[in-house]
């Protein structure tokens, strides 16, 4: 696969939201975005908060603007404070320095990404993670 298509990013989505109600998470917001950080699918669950989908697709969105998940750059914003936030204005506000934006990889291919918002940043990640393996996809979270 070189690129995200519709069907496959619709999957991912339930997948995120499957995981969700399956772990009792608190109502998330999930976005998936192409490689070049276009809306291809996004839901939220019944009761997420009004800012929810915004900040599920700047996790995403920041993750492709920097090339790496939204887990480095959470580690990145610790080391480098000042940057994120140039990058953050660069990118119109859309980078979340928190876990929960994972690259979707084809090799070493980046072909899109996926935010999810609403519970611990953690939680948020590993329902990413989830829904790309069930996807038959790699994600790239990043690391701390």
């Amino acid at each position: 696969m070189s690129s995200l298509n519709l069907a496959t990013a619709q999957a991912i989505l339930q997948a995120a939201l499957t995981y969700a109600e399956g772990h009792d998470l608190q109502p998330v917001a999930v976005t998936v975005l192409d490689a070049r950080g276009a809306l291809i699918a996004a839901a939220a669950q019944d009761g997420t908060s009004l800012r929810r989908h915004g900040v599920a697709f700047a996790k995403a969105y920041g993750a492709l603007s920097l090339g790496m998940g939204s887990r480095s750059i959470a580690r990145r914003a610790r080391e480098q404070a000042y940057f994120i936030a140039a990058v953050s204005h660069v990118a119109d506000g859309h980078l979340i320095p928190a876990p929960g934006g994972v690259l979707i990889r084809d090799g070493s291919d980046v072909i899109g990404a996926v935010g999810i918002s609403g519970d611990t940043s953690d939680n948020d990640e590993a329902a990413a993670l989830h829904a790309l393996e069930s996807a038959g996809l790699a994600g790239d979270p990043g690391s701390d």
